[in-house]
């Protein structure tokens, strides 16, 4: 007999992403609404202490599994015709793979 996914696992992935991505930017938001940066060089040491720049990169991990699922599922719906699919997902996951590798330069930038 054959198992049927149902795509619970790709649903709770993208609801944990958005959870997350609420509660880090309702820190933001709190951060900077009680202790804006009041220069260039604050708002970089703030981004380049470890916490937070674990916390903006596992923001940006969240965002790009939160668009992959979502983008995913409308390919897989509206996509036609099928064969055009394996196509389309790849240029997707091109485009995540270039932002994620953006991200991670732009990091360690920070922190060089």
């Amino acid at each position: 007999m054959r198992v049927r996914s149902t795509g619970l696992p790709a649903w709770l992935a993208q609801r944990a992403s958005a959870v997350y991505m609420l509660f880090f930017i309702v820190y933001l938001l709190a951060h900077f609404w009680l202790d804006p940066p009041d220069s260039f060089r604050t708002w970089q040491e703030w981004i380049a202490s470890p916490g937070v720049s674990l916390a903006i990169g596992a923001f940006f991990v969240a965002l790009l599994a939160h668009a992959w699922v979502g983008i995913r599922d409308v390919i897989l719906d509206y996509v036609r015709p099928v064969a055009a699919r394996p196509a389309a997902l790849a240029m997707l996951a091109l485009a995540l793979i270039t932002m994620a590798a953006s991200l991670a330069r732009i990091l360690l930038r920070v922190h060089g």
